[in-house]
Order: C-alpha cells, then structure tokens, then sequence
C-alpha cells in the first residue's frame, strides 16, 4: 500500500465513529440479558455472533492501519467511563493489537484474517467478567452499587476460573458463527470492496 492509502483520514475516522456507536448500542441492547446472572454469563458468546456482521462490514470499509485498534477501544473506553475497572481497556488494548496483527498479516484484504481477527476481538467482552476474578472486591463494590445485593451473590457464585475458561470459550466459538455469519450476509459486499 502507498503512503497516502495506508493513512487514516477524516473520512475514515468519521466510518470508525459511526461504526463504534452501532457496535455499543448493539452491544448494550444484547448486554440487557445480563440482567439474569446466569445469561451474563452467556453474553460474549451472544454477542459474538451479533458483533460479526458489524465488525466485518466495518473492517470491508476501512481497510487501514489501526482503524480495526481505535474501533475497537472505543467500547472499552465507555465501560470505563461508566464505572468498569481498567482491567477492560487494558485487556481491550492487548486484545485488539493481536487483532491488528492478523489483519496486517492479511494485508487488510484478506477475508479469512480478518474473520480470525474477529473472532479475537470478540474476546473483548470477557473482560467484563474477568474482572470478576482479577479484581473481585471492587468488581462486587461496583455490580452491587449498580445492581443491588441479590444481584452481585447471585453473579459471586457463578464466576470460577472454570467457568471463566467457558465464557472466553464461548466468545470464540460466537466469534467464529458471527464471522460466518458476516461473510455470508455481506458476501457482495466483500466482493465489491476486493477483499478476497
């Protein structure tokens, strides 16, 4: 690629914008089962799948360096805003530069690495619950001020390191059907963009 076609420009910015507040409202609508402790649980895998389509169109329109980093922390970045612990962007961070990695890997065409950088990136959301078990006193401090007592009990003795191992496991397996997904709902999509 060419200097000038490798840059991010305001158009490109504008595209990320758009794209990351149709990724946290789809985010924050799926994120409504999480009112029942046990589909919490549930949520990075659902919205695994939901995500794909958005996250793959996304990445068919801009197809530049860092586009797929700064999309990807601008949710993070809220739920830190709203009170989740800097374990989620710091996670967020990591998980979207082995992302970026994939999809430079591919040169930011390939269809096959960016429905695996996806599927990395669908990850991002276990770091809601991981903080669960990195930082558990002030994750109980935060659900309980939020949610109320019976909630944040009900949540405490769901969260294990197995169980945390289901949900990471969860997201990926979301991550694949949502990049399936994606390829199949934007497949002239794709093919007018030149990924291949």
């Amino acid at each position: 690629m060419s200097q000038s076609k490798t840059r991010l420009e305001v158009r490109d910015l504008v595209t990320i914008g758009v794209f990351g507040v149709i990724y946290f409202v789809c985010m924050f609508a799926v994120g409504m089962m999480g009112v029942v402790p046990i589909l919490y649980l549930l949520y990075p895998m659902v919205f695994g799948v939901v995500g794909g389509p958005i996250v793959l169109l996304f990445m068919a329109k801009v197809q530049k360096p860092w586009a797929l980093v700064i999309f990807g922390m601008i949710t993070p970045i809220i739920m830190f805003l709203f009170g989740h612990t800097l374990l989620v962007p710091g996670v967020a961070l990591v998980t979207m530069l082995v992302a970026e990695g994939i999809r430079r890997i591919g040169k930011y065409r390939s269809l096959r690495y960016n429905m695996l950088a996806y599927v990395v990136m669908a990850t991002i959301l276990c770091s809601s619950l991981l903080q669960m078990l990195v930082m558990k006193a002030r994750y109980l401090q935060l659900t309980e001020a939020e949610m109320g007592r019976e909630y944040t009990e009900a949540l405490e003795k769901l969260i294990s390191v197995r169980n945390m191992g289901l949900v990471y496991l969860g997201a990926v397996l979301g991550g694949i059907v949502g990049a399936l997904l994606g390829r199949k709902l934007l497949k002239k999509h794709f093919e007018k963009a030149g990924i291949v």
